[in-house]
């Protein structure tokens, strides 16, 4: 009897530290492989044009017991991928993102919403071409939980918002080509 007593405070104790290991932030490494922004722009009213950036970078802490964290992701805008080389080129030129002086893109959050258990928004505050501000990313899907393959915890999210792309400086050829800039980024993270 005194053993099963030992063995459930044992027990106790262990669940008691797991359970406050899981609470603590944890810090998240974005997984590149599996992390991709994407844009989409009205091309003179004839389609709805949508391209992606190739290599991303980053760090989410999230702290699910708090309903806090923080989102710091770096977008290489040289890896912009239009579907073709030498419109590749052309976006990257001085009218669009000007990549030759501004190669990256930045969002740092200031504010993680939750409606209930639910993340709901992240605010920040986003930077393309040198010109820094505040967006909105509405959260469409999250999920925190240990990866089933990797065997560490893991989280992934997909989120959108949308920004006039002539005032990041980029604003070449607008309205024929549409101002209005969708942003959607589907982001998945390891814990370090």
């Amino acid at each position: 009897m005194k053993t099963l007593k030992n063995l459930g405070a044992m027990m106790a104790l262990t669940a008691a530290a797991i359970g406050s290991v899981l609470a603590a932030p944890v810090n998240y490494t974005v997984d590149s492989s599996h992390t991709y922004p994407r844009f989409s722009y009205s091309h003179v009213g004839y389609s709805t044009q949508l391209s992606s950036f190739t290599n991303t970078s980053g760090i989410v802490v999230f702290d699910a017991a708090a309903k806090t964290g923080t989102v710091d992701i770096v977008i290489d805008m040289t890896s912009v991928n239009t579907g073709s080389t030498e419109f590749n080129s052309h976006i990257q030129s001085e009218d669009f993102l000007h990549t030759a002086k501004f190669p990256k893109a930045t969002f740092k959050s200031t504010k993680v919403l939750f409606d209930g258990d639910k993340l709901a928004s992240v605010e920040g505050q986003l930077t393309i071409k040198g010109v820094t501000k505040p967006v909105t990313l509405t959260v469409s899907s999250f999920q925190a939980m240990l990866h089933p393959m990797m065997r560490l915890p893991a989280l992934g999210a997909n989120a959108f918002t949308t920004i006039k792309r002539s005032e990041f400086g980029a604003g070449k050829y607008a309205p024929l080509v549409g101002d209005e800039l969708r942003i959607d980024i589907a982001i998945e993270a390891l814990a370090k």
